[in-house]
Formats: C-alpha cells, structure tokens, sequence
C-alpha cells in the first residue's frame, strides 16, 4: 500500500512523525476534541473538521467548503510540519476525517502523508501508547504549498462534460450510500438523487473490519473503469470523497480529482440536472 500505513510501523518511526488526530463526528462536532482530550497518541495534535478542514458556508460551495489554505498552511507549520516531514493521519470514522485532510495536504504539494491502517481503535487494541498530554510546543515548522490545480473539478467543468460522462469518456463517482445515491432517502440535503451520469461507489466498502483493503482488492472494486480516464469523485459535502480518491489511488488511477462541494454544492445550482432513480 503507497498511503497506508500499518501500526507497527508507527511504533517503530514514532520519533519522526508529525501526528494529526482527526477525529471528528458529523453529529456531535464537539465529541472528538473530547476524545483527544481524553487519550491520543504521544505527540499527537487534533485538527477538526469544522473548524480547521472546512471553510465558511456560502451560497455555493457546499457544507464543507474547503479551509483557506494560509489558515491550514499556518496550523501545520505550529504542529511542526514541513515539505520534507512525514505526516501521519487517524481518526475513528474509518478514515474519512483522515483522508480529507491527506488530500488537502497533497493539493498543497505534501506527498508524504500517510493514514494510519485501522485508525486509532487499532493502535489501542495493539495495546499501543496513548496519552492525555497535550503536545509539547515544537519549533515551528516550514511549508512551502505548491497548489495541484488539477486535483480539483468544479460544478461547471462537471455539467458542461455531462455527455462525456454519460457516453463513459470520463467518470464520475457519489460515494454516498446506495440509498442516498438513489435519492430513495436524504437525511442531511434539501434534495435527493445524483449528478446524471455518475456511477455509485459507497466509501465504506474500501474497508473491510475497519482495515483498508489490499491493492490487488481495491483493483478489482474498480476494474469496470479503465485507470487511464479521468475519474471525478464526489459525495454529499466533499469529505467522505476522499477514502474514495485514496482508494482510487492505490488501484493504480492516475487522474483522479476531487469535487470540493460535491452534492451538497450542485443542489445550489437549480439549473442543474438532477437523476433520482426511486423515481422511475
């Protein structure tokens, strides 16, 4: 695996790393703060979802607008990351939080970052170190971001090559749940269904037990798409995405951008097709 990393191998490189705890829950945004608090991995530091991976709601954008990237920029360099630190990511939600915030470090031009396999509940099973210390102030580090413009597709790049995406020249994955997908229910956004011509691949079932699944597994997931096309990823606010580009990643997909504001952002637009196939 090029992005996963197992917890053994944290153990062994703990020294060297820069920890970021992401724990956070969608329905109770207060809880995994709380549960840093309460324990976390030596050295570890919490960055939040709301607060730090996300930007200001407006109009368009979604519910999850990415952060402004000095502001994101500015917190790791207070954690101590720099272009030549490795950076390890956790959380307990599966490794969406994680691999959100592994994107946005790979838009910024940092490619050595690294989720941790099976999250925070494996490291503590292994019976592994956890700590209520916060930590200790480090020198402050050095990034230099180096924005990957073309990691990101956009509302209108997406509705103006909606032929080619129904014609099956470029994909367009919703990694929401099937019924989401479907739009036989919606429990967060004001309409149901999905972008025409996209296909379903739930985020979830990268995993299997809370493990991420092997690469010649996530290949197969995969093998009805040629590797060589451009593959758009989306789901309902941009986060739980990017399981899915990492997983896309390891399968051996080359050119694999993200849909910051996702479903919950091309609602916003009411001249935009919508498919609900609990209609038909």
């Amino acid at each position: 695996m090029n992005y996963i990393v197992e917890p053994e191998w944290v153990k062994e490189n703990l020294d060297d790393l820069i920890v970021i705890d992401c724990r956070f829950y969608l329905q109770d945004p207060l809880k995994g703060r709380q549960e840093y608090e309460i324990d976390h991995i030596p050295g570890a530091h919490h960055f939040d979802l709301d607060h730090d991976l996300s930007g200001p709601k407006q109009k368009h954008g979604g519910r999850h607008p990415l952060p402004p990237l000095e502001n994101l920029r500015g917190k790791w360099e207070e954690a101590g990351a720099a272009n030549d630190k490795t950076i390890l990511l956790y959380d307990s939600q599966n490794g969406a939080m994680a691999s959100r915030l592994w994107w946005l470090l790979n838009y910024m031009g940092h490619s050595k970052a690294f989720i941790l396999n099976g999250g925070y509940d494996n490291w503590k099973n292994k019976g592994y170190p956890v700590t209520a210390a916060l930590p200790e102030k480090t020198q402050k580090g050095h990034f230099q971001p180096v924005i990957q413009e073309h990691m990101i597709a956009s509302a209108q790049e997406i509705f103006a090559n909606l032929p080619s995406i129904e014609k099956g020249e470029r994909y367009l994955i919703d990694s929401r749940e099937q019924k989401r997908y479907l739009g036989i229910e919606e429990p967060i956004d004001h309409k149901a269904g999905h972008i025409p011509g996209a296909r379903n691949y739930f985020w979830g079932d990268n995993l299997d037990g809370g493990d991420w699944k092997n690469q010649e597994t996530l290949k197969e997931r995969f093998s009805d798409m040629d590797p060589t096309k451009e593959v758009i990823v989306y789901c309902g606010s941009g986060v739980t995405a990017c399981p899915n580009i990492l997983a896309l990643k390891e399968a051996g997909f080359t050119d694999v951008k993200l849909y910051p504001g996702s479903w919950s952002d091309w609602i916003s637009y009411e001249d935009y097709p919508i498919s609900d196939k609990s209609r038909k």
